[in-house]
């Protein structure tokens, strides 16, 4: 008997977001899921969350998305943490885009403190 296909598959992702998710995943980012954040009454609609194995890829990673959204028009609200390069965050409004080491990602841990928020894995 054949087994039942119980994965979520992932919803149409806003081009913006797909935008950046592309260019995140083009600089090899690591465990990279995007949180939709619209029923979880949070500030933004969604959160891209992945993490870079130092802080050359978190920056090539920063650096990838912003260059892939300016490409659409879209320049960041704000970009902080791009100095140290352990927490880099983009700020889109609509999406924020997050790129950790992987110790200051388990520290954080934005997709526990977001638990309510759907999960889409990539």
């Amino acid at each position: 008997m054949a087994k039942a296909d119980t994965r979520k598959h992932s919803p149409r992702l806003p081009r913006q977001i797909a935008a950046a998710v592309s260019a995140a995943e083009d600089k090899k980012a690591l465990d990279l899921i995007v949180l939709d954040l619209r029923k979880a009454d949070g500030f933004t609609d969604y959160f891209v969350i992945c993490s870079g194995a130092n802080t050359r890829q978190i920056r090539a990673v920063a650096d990838g998305v912003i260059e892939a959204l300016e490409a659409t028009g879209a320049k960041p609200a704000h970009l902080e943490g791009y100095a140290r390069s352990e927490w880099v965050l983009i700020d889109y409004f609509d999406f924020i885009v997050h790129v950790f080491t992987p110790e200051m990602r388990l520290f954080y841990g934005l997709e526990r403190l977001w638990g309510s928020a759907e999960r889409i894995e990539r």
